[in-house]
């Protein structure tokens, strides 16, 4: 008896492939293309996501919650996501938010509402959500906030989370007592005693809790009906996108590695995947399926709430970054802390991500500066070290080696190419991307859509 060829192929429908005929790795279907943070988030990748989403078909979120906060300017029109993907202001593409992002459904509508006042149109028609996504629930929210002020009583120091809820909700996931889009779609009565349990679980640990759980019972039972005509099974859905007619899909990541709850500076960290890996377990994608990565990094760094930061300036030229950059928080209105550029973890968000290109934002912050320095390696006791370390003691400890660049004195916010930035701007972009070995695709020099230069 012969054995079973080990090159047997099936078509996507699950029927065997006609004979001779093979599926190659080649044709797994249709791309998909990656945005994410490589520092410490807030690095202006609804900017990038908006630019690429001009010709998407899908723009999906995989992970996260409405703790991230994207901003885009289109025709001097500013809209604030943090839900919703960027991708929403495009009529002609579909919006997916994905199983690994966790809805806080109150938040999602106030949010398309107010968008929609300022002029976006149609957008729970062009909205897809997983029925695997996990629910954040008010009193997430309430628990997020007691959360944060225990650890201050007892440790001395918080972890600075948004307190949207996002953590909790995470935690009641891998617990599994959370709740689903499709438990809420589905047999109310069950859903109702889990959600009583749910609430009793959180205030056997926090006493103080008050709970109204008739009236969000009933909140959570209209906001469902508004929400059923967009939900579908988030897997079949993309299966469906990435294996049928040719599709530009693209996925936007919340938040950024350094913030990754494996590989970001814990525990000030999210509770998320927001590299790559997210993407695939987020949405039901597999690993094939993905193409182009691109990491988004500010020509400076910034970071929100607490937790080691060796590139941090506490002076005179951290409060210039923070001014001219407008640092505050989108979904907080917290200000952010700002220092030069560490290459170090960018190189470290790289080793992880394996991005294709780099966009490098704000450029145009730094026009007024006399000089400019990049973090370019860490020391410990006067050695360098090759790794980014996992201990934040150890990070706090650290020794920044500098390259100092000479500033280039000049306003670029008009530039919108390359031959239009000043020669010592070229350079300082050029150490960058020959530091981190990525090419450069993107350099941003203002808010707008216009004011991405494309370089290839």
């Amino acid at each position: 008896m012969m054995a079973a060829s080990s090159t047997t192929s099936w078509r996507i429908s699950g029927e065997p492939a006609a004979t001779g005929q093979k599926r190659s790795r080649n044709d797994a279907g249709n791309k998909v293309t990656v945005v994410l943070g490589a520092q410490w988030g807030d690095e202006g990748k609804g900017k990038v996501v908006d630019l690429l989403a001009t010709e998407a078909d899908f723009v999906c979120r995989c992970q996260g919650g409405n703790n991230a906060g994207h901003t885009v300017v289109v025709d001097g029109k500013e809209y604030d996501f943090h839900l919703l993907p960027s991708g929403i202001i495009n009529p002609k593409s579909v919006s997916l938010i994905g199983n690994g992002v966790v809805i806080h459904l109150p938040g999602l509508f106030e949010e398309g509402d107010k968008n929609e006042k300022k002029g976006l149109k149609g957008w729970e028609k062009r909205l897809i959500v997983s029925d695997r996504a996990h629910l954040v629930f008010d009193f997430h929210q309430v628990v997020d906030g007691l959360q944060e002020t225990e650890r201050q009583a007892q440790e001395g120091k918080n972890i600075g989370t948004t307190k949207k809820g996002i953590g909790p909700a995470y935690s009641s996931k891998a617990s599994r007592t959370g709740l689903r889009v499709c438990d809420l779609l589905g047999d109310f009565k069950d859903f109702s005693t889990r959600f009583k349990n749910l609430v009793r679980q959180y205030q056997s640990m926090y006493p103080s809790l008050t709970v109204d759980v008739e009236d969000q019972l009933k909140k959570l039972k209209e906001y469902s009906e508004r929400l059923r005509p967009m939900v579908r099974d988030g897997v079949y859905y993309m299966y469906e996108a990435l294996h049928g007619p040719p599709k530009k899909i693209l996925v936007e990541g919340a938040n950024a590695a350094l913030l990754d709850i494996d590989f970001g500076t814990y525990p000030f960290v999210t509770s998320s995947n927001c590299t790559v890996g997210g993407a695939c377990t987020g949405l039901g994608i597999p690993p094939l399926n993905i193409g182009d990565v691109f990491g988004v990094a500010k020509a400076y760094t910034t970071r929100v709430g607490i937790g080691a930061f060796p590139t941090e300036q506490l002076n005179a030229v951290g409060e210039l970054l923070q001014t001219r950059g407008h640092e505050v928080g989108v979904t907080t209105g917290r200000k952010r802390r700002c220092g030069w550029l560490d290459l170090v973890i960018v190189r470290y968000a790289h080793m992880i991500n394996g991005f294709t290109a780099i966009a490098l934002t704000k450029l145009d912050i730094l026009d007024v500066l006399d000089e400019i320095k990049v973090g370019v390696a860490y020391k410990l006791n006067g050695k360098r070290i090759p790794h980014f370390p996992a201990n934040m003691d150890v990070l706090q400890k650290v020794e920044v080696e500098y390259e100092t660049f000479p500033g280039w004195k000049t306003d670029t916010s008009a530039a919108r190419k390359w031959n239009d930035l000043p020669a010592k701007a070229q350079n300082y972009i050029r150490f960058i991307e020959n530091h981190i070995g990525v090419p450069i695709k993107w350099v941003g020099v203002g808010k707008s859509r216009e004011c991405m230069i494309q370089m290839f």
